[in-house]
This record gives C-alpha cells, structure tokens and sequence, in this order.
C-alpha cells in the first residue's frame, strides 16, 4: 500500500521540505516529481491569489491521489497545494511519486496534475504589475483534453 501525504497550505511551499514524506525504501526504483511555479506572464502579473474550497479541496486531492494509488503500483505519493498570494517565481503545487519503475512515477504525477487542473475546487485571480487585482482565471480548453487521456474505456 503507497504511503500518501495530501495537503493544502496558506504558507511558502518549500518543495524539497516535502519529499522526505515520501521516505522511499530499498525497492524504490524511481522518484518523479512536478513542482507548478506561478509565471509572471511576461511581466504583466506580480502574482497569483489562490483560493479553495475548504473540505471539499481536500476531498478532492485525496480521491485523486487514492485513484492514482489503485492505478499504479507506487511507494508512495503526495500532492501539496498553496493558496493565499503567492508571488511570481514561488511554487503553487508539488506532486511526487515513488515507484519501482520510471514510467509508474511519471505517469501517477502527471495523471494527478491533470485532475488537480481540472476538477479540484482551487481558484486563481490575478495580481497585475500595475497593482491592480485583476480577473479570475478562467478553465482552460487544454487542461480538460490533458485530463481525458486517463479515462479508462469500458
């Protein structure tokens, strides 16, 4: 059974702080890991405000990494999530996977970044450079195509 770590915090993500969670064994084979940063979009933004739905966010993260854990035969996987304001160059999310194997790794971290994009109840609205607050970030086209590659045909 994969050891899981799922939070959602209101405080700098240190990405490196996180994968001791992980703590791999001697049969790891492989670690991958994504680390989403916030982009500055050519300098137009100086940030992201993130927010969530308490409860149901976490709901959310932990079906999502419990379906990855059914789907392919990890050591463990965590998926860490920020929210408040979060300056250009820090890190949003982190997910990692352990596996014996490359290819279960990086498919559990991809697959769980594709849901998080798609159906977990986050919300970003941009801090322009001019310091105004700007709009919400609309859902993305892309990110629901990335997403349906992982549905399984009956």
């Amino acid at each position: 059974m994969a050891r899981t770590c799922v939070a959602i915090l209101d405080e700098p993500l240190e990405p490196a702080a996180w994968l001791g969670e992980l703590r791999p064994g001697e049969d790891v084979g492989a670690i991958a890991t994504f680390v989403g940063l916030c982009r500055g979009e050519a300098g137009r933004l100086t940030g992201l405000e993130l927010e969530h739905y308490p409860g149901m966010a976490e709901a959310e993260v932990e079906r999502v990494v419990g379906a990855a854990c059914e789907r392919w035969p990890l050591f463990g996987l965590l998926a860490v999530h920020r929210t408040g304001l979060v300056a250009v160059g820090e890190p949003i999310v982190l997910v990692a996977a352990g596996a014996s194997h490359r290819d279960a790794a990086f498919d559990a971290v991809r697959y769980v970044m594709d849901y998080l994009k798609t159906d977990a109840p986050f919300w970003k609205r941009e801090h322009l450079a001019d310091g105004t607050v700007g709009s919400w970030v609309a859902a993305n086209v892309a990110d629901d195509r990335a997403r349906e590659r992982w549905a399984v045909d009956a």
